[in-house]
């Protein structure tokens, strides 16, 4: 993998540009779905042997405090995943087999939380939708 050097991005976020930042946030931006702490210290090892699993946590910790990352849990393990925190939000289906997740295009619930606004005067933030069952692939296999 290419390094990327995201100082703009950083200074933006006003956190120091360092060499272990860069690696992990060029990896959170090549995922195509959210990854858990384990898998992104994994894809650190390959690119610098010496990083620890506390290095690991501790930046993906500073990213959360700065609104950089999103922390969420999907997996039926209860593990925490991350993913950069674009402006779109997105929505998985999530395999209970192989735990393969896939994004969802589009939103399918964002006019039922605009009329759950109107109907109840709750001020909604956010939300998050899982949906889970069975890949392609291990549909198959069953």
């Amino acid at each position: 993998m290419k390094e990327t050097d995201n100082r703009e991005i950083f200074n933006r976020y006003g956190i120091k540009n360092t060499r272990q930042r860069n690696i992990i946030f060029n990896i959170l931006k090549k995922a195509d779905s959210p990854l858990t702490a384990e898998q992104i210290f994994l894809g650190c090892k390959k690119l610098d042997d010496s990083m620890s699993f506390s290095t690991v946590y501790r930046i993906l910790n500073t990213f959360i405090l700065k609104d950089m990352v999103v922390k969420t849990s999907i997996t039926e393990d209860n593990k925490s995943m991350f993913e950069l925190n674009y402006e779109e939000h997105k929505h998985y289906l999530v395999c209970v087999s192989c735990s393969k997740m896939i994004t969802i295009g589009h939103c399918p619930i964002e006019d039922y939380e605009n009329s759950l606004q109107k109907t109840t005067n709750f001020d909604i933030t956010g939300h998050k939708l899982e949906v889970y069952g069975y890949c392609p692939q291990c549909k198959n296999k069953k």
